[in-house]
């Protein structure tokens, strides 16, 4: 059906041949054709004009640009065409997103396997499950059938479906090199990254130019390694002559790669084709502060995802502890017990650790830890991990552990945060070392939350027995705000430096520095507290 098949070119002799309509279609280059197809129109050329729309439809189609093929078999469907040129106008609206549009042009098409493959994706996408039953029912062993239920069992998570069919067929049929790419897209998706690196490389190995397979292996290596890594990937692409900014997709990864670069200029225009850019643009604002922003985006997305039900959770998690809503909260809970407990989830790394959320925000925090330490082993240096599993073991009294774990934090913004300083804090006093905990107040600015810390310090510092700290917070306390509470705290510390110097558990030096809080306070009391200490230094000759 090739247009012109075997035709002479015209022009004086020796001028070199023409490329044929067949040429460029064997080697996929779409735009060729178009650019013949169209020159033959032009020029008179096409002895056979339903087989030049045909032809115009398809190679358009091929290139994506499927306004210029619905032209085309509009065109033709005028002229009275084949039957089936409804169901490619179908298969135009479809990737156009138009899906109900798709739905009614495919339903005047011919009773055919096509037909019934394509109203089973648009039922998937149109989210009609009695639809989608009835259209799966339908489907036969062939491999266009079968290859498009695991195309269906892909786009709704079922991975581990979408892989026995894929390897299932490329053994099957083991030329069919573009298998090996859907293997690797399922392995990729289940986690197993250096898995799919390997499937993927025996297609690479036949098609090193692929954008597709590239942008795959970057998505790899982004997961094993990191961005930079992922960025050298795709650049390799580039420098094969490929133009990464007009692939969509690969746009889109080279903002995750880069750690959310140029967020706000690539994502937004991808929002409605790409569903992973809206989730990566409410990941985006929810690291810059933009929480109302995130919310907004992700508030009317209904969740088919795990990904998509944890992004929701965490926003709504977020949303709650900004603003003490107790419904937002709940939701959040919600979400993180659906993940964590189905059945597909439950004993992946993400599954666990939304379980772990769960009960975080119930408070539960024995049952915390026990999820947590179950993947510890491969978050030890991701900060965020590291400050929920900290402030859990604190949570349960296992300070020493909960120490180790925030000491590990090394993003600075959060180590500047009041909840990480007073944890921190805590910490240390409860591990016997108020002098560090003293010296993360003293790097404070004065504000209230150094006046927070101070009571914390106080009175942490009062219950373990370590007097010296606490009678120092309780001076500057005092100092700052002459509550008789805070006076008796510091009269109660530095008698209780006073016994552990007498008992040999603290150094003499100790009371040259209780004695000079204790003369900062005018009260009665100090002059008989004085008194009493001069007296025992000058009987064990200690200089006070």
């Amino acid at each position: 059906m090739l247009l012109r098949k075997g035709s002479k070119p015209k022009g004086p002799p020796g001028q070199q041949k023409m490329p044929e309509l067949s040429d460029y279609v064997k080697s996929r280059d779409f735009t060729g054709a178009v650019t013949l197809l169209e020159f033959n129109r032009r020029s008179g050329e096409d002895d056979t004009l339903e087989d030049t729309l045909m032809w115009l439809g398809y190679c358009a189609f091929h290139l994506g640009n499927y306004q210029r093929a619905i032209e085309a078999y509009q065109e033709l469907e005028s002229l009275g065409g084949a039957d089936e040129v409804t169901l490619f106008l179908a298969c135009c609206y479809y990737y156009m997103q138009m899906f109900d549009k798709a739905e009614e042009a495919a339903k005047k098409g011919p009773e055919c396997a096509l037909k019934n493959r394509l109203l089973f994706h648009v039922s998937h996408k149109l989210l009609d499950e009695n639809k989608l039953m009835t259209y799966h029912q339908k489907l036969s062993d062939t491999n266009e059938d079968q290859l498009s239920l695991a195309a269906i069992h892909y786009l709704r998570s079922h991975f581990q479906e979408a892989t026995d069919i894929y390897k299932r067929l490329l053994l099957e049929n083991r030329d069919d090199l573009a298998l090996n790419v859907y293997v690797a897209m399922c392995y990729y998706k289940l986690d197993y990254y250096d898995v799919s690196l390997e499937i993927l490389a025996v297609y690479l190995q036949a098609f090193p130019d692929s954008a597709v397979a590239m942008n795959l292996k970057a998505c790899n290596v982004f997961r094993l390694y990191n961005g930079k890594a992922a960025e050298t990937e795709l650049k390799a692409l580039s420098d094969r002559g490929h133009n990464l900014q007009a692939n969509d997709l690969i746009r889109h990864n080279t903002v995750v790669f880069s750690e959310g670069k140029e967020s706000l200029k690539v994502l937004p225009p991808l929002v409605d084709f790409i569903p992973e850019a809206r989730l990566n643009l409410v990941i985006y604002y929810l690291k810059h502060e933009g929480l109302q922003e995130a919310y907004d985006l992700i508030k009317d997305l209904e969740p088919s995802t795990p990904q998509e039900y944890i992004l929701k959770g965490v926003v709504n998690a977020s949303i709650g502890q900004a603003t003490g809503s107790r419904e937002h909260l709940k939701m959040a809970q919600q979400y993180f017990q659906l993940v964590g407990a189905s059945a597909s989830e439950c004993d992946t790394i993400p599954g666990r650790q939304c379980m772990a959320s769960c009960f975080f925000l119930l408070k539960q925090f024995e049952d915390v830890n026990i999820y947590l330490n179950s993947v510890k082993a491969y978050m030890y240096n991701d900060d965020d991990f590291n400050w929920n599993h900290g402030l859990s073991l604190g949570s349960t009294g296992n300070f020493k552990a909960s120490e180790e774990a925030l000491l590990l934090i090394a993003n600075e913004k959060m180590k500047q945060e009041y909840c990480y300083i007073s944890w921190l804090t805590r910490c240390y006093i409860m591990n016997g070392n108020p002098r560090s905990a003293w010296d993360l107040y003293l790097k404070m600015d004065t504000s209230n939350e150094s006046f927070n810390l101070l009571q914390l310090i106080a009175n942490d510092c009062y219950r373990m027995g370590h007097f010296l700290y606490a009678a120092k917070a309780f001076d500057v306390l005092e100092r700052l705000d002459p509550d008789p509470e805070y006076w008796e705290g510091k009269r109660g510390a530095c008698v209780g430096v006073f016994q552990q110097v007498i008992a040999g558990k603290a150094k003499k030096d100790d009371l040259r520095d209780v004695l000079a809080m204790v003369r900062n306070t005018n009260n009665p009391q100090v002059e008989y507290m004085v008194r009493c200490m001069k007296k025992w230094g000058q009987e064990n000759d200690v200089k006070i």
